[in-house]
């Protein structure tokens, strides 16, 4: 990846985050700062998309302040952690009724469904406002929403196009699926379903493992969404 389009980077390490450290402010303890391991999934412009508890302090927090920062990094196991990529999201998280949000989230997140349809449990999105990229030791970047973000005309079109991408793709190609899996992620098992679909590439899950499968290039439509695909097929068949 160049490090010539620090957006571009940071949007594929939060995509192929699933957990992350989120600050919120204690109202009721003048405003000091609480952080919290939650987990995410990016919707379809990379927002993340959350499950909370009512009964959370951070959401309880949110409810009084909406203002939130939240941290996605790559430095476990690294013998300095300075040098792995992280990225700090800015902006403010609220609940969202949306149905799709929902079956993202729980795609990623299969055994949030136990709890999902709790009533005091209810789905959350972060409007990102701007972001903090940190590609390594001494490599910072403030990048503003515009440039980092899924621009919202593609988000739109491939939100419209993912199911029957993901149908077609599970249905007729599971073998090239699970070739990817193997080949391009080094991933082991048969039987890896693809559960997602965006701009920047396809996520894959096996039992309660997921995977992030990158596409060469951004794409911004159903049909650059098939050439990626293609494109990924032919190169795991190549190295196969």
């Amino acid at each position: 990846m160049s490090d010539a389009n620090p957006a571009l980077q940071a949007r594929r390490l939060l995509r192929r985050g699933r957990y992350g450290g989120l600050a919120t402010a204690i109202d009721r303890d003048d405003g000091w700062p609480y952080a919290s391991m939650t987990a995410f999934a990016p919707d379809q412009d990379a927002s993340p998309l959350f499950l909370f508890s009512t009964l959370a302090d951070h959401t309880r927090n949110l409810a009084d302040d909406d203002r939130a920062s939240f941290l996605v990094s790559e430095v476990a196991g690294r013998r300095n952690p300075q040098t792995g990529p992280r990225l700090t999201l800015q902006g403010r998280v609220r609940r969202t009724k949306d149905d799709r949000a929902a079956r993202r989230y729980l795609a990623c997140h299969p055994d949030a469904e136990r709890y999902a349809g709790f009533g005091d449990f209810g789905f959350f999105r972060m409007k990102v406002e701007k972001a903090h990229f940190v590609g390594g030791f001494a490599r910072a970047n403030w990048i503003p929403a515009r440039r980092l973000m899924t621009p919202g005309p593609v988000a739109k079109a491939l939100a419209e196009a993912e199911r029957p991408v993901l149908e077609h793709m599970n249905d007729d190609h599971a073998d090239a699926i699970d070739l990817c899996a193997q080949v391009l992620l080094g991933r082991k098992g048969e039987g890896w379903r693809m559960i997602g679909v965006d701009a920047d590439g396809t996520d894959l899950r096996l039992g309660g493992r997921v995977a992030r499968l990158a596409f060469a290039e951004p794409v911004t439509d159903r049909a650059g969404v098939r050439r990626a695909l293609v494109a990924l097929v032919e190169d795991a068949q190549n190295r196969a």
